[in-house]
């Protein structure tokens, strides 16, 4: 590492001097299909194990987004135990090529993750991505997720049960969802599932509350800025690197967060389109 980088407590500073920083990295699929809108959301396997190899090159532990928190929760009540460097990696929808592509990565890499499946469409194609559904292959079945829990590697969390755009359904059948997803996973694998991932990155304080009623202890968004403590768990935000991104330029996003307008057009802008969706549903028309 080098003394520049922003990131969790450097080995020479004074753990009271630097406030931790931790990066969210938001993947979804693990392949080369990358047509109009959904380009942004597939990373190849040769580019993923290049910016994990950046990653380890430059001395970051990987790991899932409820370890991470807890390191840094520990590193805060014990100040003489500073947070290591570290990056979280999570991936969104729970696609077959996880298994297949990311996992195997993952290993050789000596990473962990968190993996959000839609309990609801496991087994399914993304159908809530309209016309390109079936860009990304199917998702992961049950037994293919039993496997990837199996693996000692990754964090099953939640990403609701149908990957419906929480904030604009009425309240209890949002409440329903997040409870019977995560009550699914829990039965399957038999251990409490802690992370939650808001559906299309969107949420409000019913939303969170509900998340939390549910038994989660934290939730990612989108974002688009690095977590700091102190910021809600609730509503982790998180980086989105692409088949763009290099291992130099990965890095890069990881130790600035990347353009600081971006994520402040982003919330300037979700109350505008959380009204377009609202007027979308009442109309009948699908969302995605």
């Amino acid at each position: 590492m080098t003394g520049s980088e922003p990131l969790a407590y450097s080995s020479t500073a004074r753990p009271s001097a630097v406030r931790p920083v931790l990066p969210v990295l938001m993947y979804h699929s693990i392949s080369t299909a990358a047509r109009g809108p959904l380009r942004s959301l597939a990373v190849g396997p040769t580019r993923f194990a290049e910016q994990l190899a950046a990653l380890a090159d430059a001395g970051y532990r990987m790991v899932g987004l409820s370890e991470a928190l807890d390191l840094l929760d520990d590193a805060a009540i014990d100040r003489n135990r500073p947070a290591p460097s570290m990056v979280a990696l999570t991936f969104d929808d729970g696609y077959a090529d996880f298994l297949t592509r990311a996992l195997p990565l993952l290993d050789a890499a000596n990473a962990r993750a968190t993996l959000y499946p839609s309990v609801g469409h496991l087994g399914q194609y993304a159908d809530w991505l309209g016309q390109w559904a079936d860009e990304f292959g199917p998702l992961l079945d049950w037994t293919q997720l039993d496997e990837v829990a199996g693996s000692g590697r990754v964090e099953i969390g939640s990403h609701g049960l149908l990957h419906h755009p929480l904030d604009v359904l009425p309240p209890q059948r949002a409440a329903e969802e997040i409870v019977v997803a995560r009550d699914r996973l829990e039965q399957r694998f038999g251990t409490p599932v802690r992370s939650f991932c808001y559906p299309h990155g969107y949420h409000d304080w019913r939303v969170r509350a509900a998340v939390r009623r549910a038994g989660h202890d934290n939730a990612c968004e989108v974002g688009r800025r690095r977590y700091r403590p102190g910021d809600r768990r609730l509503a982790v935000p998180r980086l989105l690197p692409t088949g763009d991104h290099d291992g130099a330029a990965l890095l890069d996003l990881v130790r600035t967060g990347g353009p600081r307008m971006v994520p402040q057009a982003k919330r300037l802008a979700q109350p505008a389109w959380r009204l377009t969706r609202r007027v979308a549903r009442r109309a009948g028309r699908q969302l995605t």
